[in-house]
């Protein structure tokens, strides 16, 4: 495994910012690290990194323990933080040859990761001169500068307009094939169009660990139906394979099928057999940010 976690525990005074958390990644995986703010996913993130130190639990990244090991672990990790620290008056080479010489690197890996971020066009130029989009890649080049078998990436698209975020996400994709990614984003659409895998926790516990796969094929839909006057809760859980009904304001319900087969008719004739009048109905496939919203709300 790239990166295994086992039973960690971390606490900051009364608060325990992570609980009993464990999971593992394979190499060549992309993986979406979700959770609302003050999750723990910082925290997480900073103990791979060999930044903070666990209070109990184990964590390893590439075989190497985060504790005894930590210098062997930042050699295996390139890490991208969410406020991408650039030196802005130095231009692109210039500033990837400045980490050459931290990561003891030769200066031919200069040109090697221009070329695999895509900066070619922008590299004779000045940091500050970049679009943020381009930024981005010059810090994305910094952290492959040294061949890491893992990258962190933390928030790495924020603040980018369409163009540049699909452009950054193709990227991650690429750069996916060879290494294991480990991505922390807020930014469901994100997670959908590039991991392979997400993991979600909530209040410092791990609340899920799904493959995309699973969730895309997921035998679960939401109709959402609107009557004009409140239906009492009980009757409507009488349609086949409902297993919730929630109303979510006004004369408006969600109601939840296990099943794939489309149950907007049985709604609606449900509601004809009943004398119930339909003004509304629609179908909504459960998807990440429904799940997120489940069990993180």
């Amino acid at each position: 495994m790239s990166i295994t976690v086992s039973n960690v525990v971390k606490t900051f005074g009364k608060q325990k910012a992570l609980n009993q958390v464990s999971f593992s990644i394979k190499k060549g995986e992309i993986v979406g690290f979700l959770g609302p703010n003050g999750a723990g996913k910082s925290t997480m993130m900073r103990i791979l990194t060999s930044y903070y130190k666990a209070d109990s639990g184990e964590a390893s990244v590439n075989g190497f323990d985060v504790v005894t090991a930590s210098r062997d672990v930042q050699e295996s990790i390139g890490y991208l933080p969410e406020h991408n620290p650039l030196y802005l008056e130095m231009y692109v080479r210039e500033y990837l040859a400045f980490n050459t010489t931290v990561y003891k690197v030769p200066k031919s890996r200069i040109d090697e990761v221009i070329k695999q971020t895509g900066l070619e066009p922008e590299s004779h130029k000045k940091i500050g001169q970049l679009s943020k989009g381009y930024r981005q890649r010059v810090g994305l080049a910094a952290a492959l500068l040294h061949n890491p078998e893992v990258l962190i990436l933390d928030e790495p698209t924020t603040g980018l307009d369409p163009n540049q975020l699909i452009e950054i996400r193709k990227l991650i994709r690429e750069i996916g094939k060879e290494k294991t990614i480990l991505l922390s984003t807020h930014i469901m659409k994100e997670v959908e169009a590039v991991c392979d895998r997400v993991i979600i926790i909530n209040k410092g516990e791990l609340v899920a660990d799904k493959k995309m796969e699973e969730l895309r094929e997921a035998e679960e839909q939401i109709i959402e139906v609107e009557f004009d006057y409140r239906v009492e809760e009980v009757l409507l859980k009488q349609l086949p394979n409902v297993s919730q009904v929630k109303n979510v304001g006004g004369f408006v319900y969600e109601i939840t099928f296990n099943t794939s087969t489309d149950m907007r008719p049985a709604v609606f004739d449900f509601a004809h057999d009943n004398q119930l009048k339909t003004l509304q109905l629609s179908r909504k496939n459960k998807n990440l940010e429904s799940l997120f919203t489940e069990l993180t709300s």
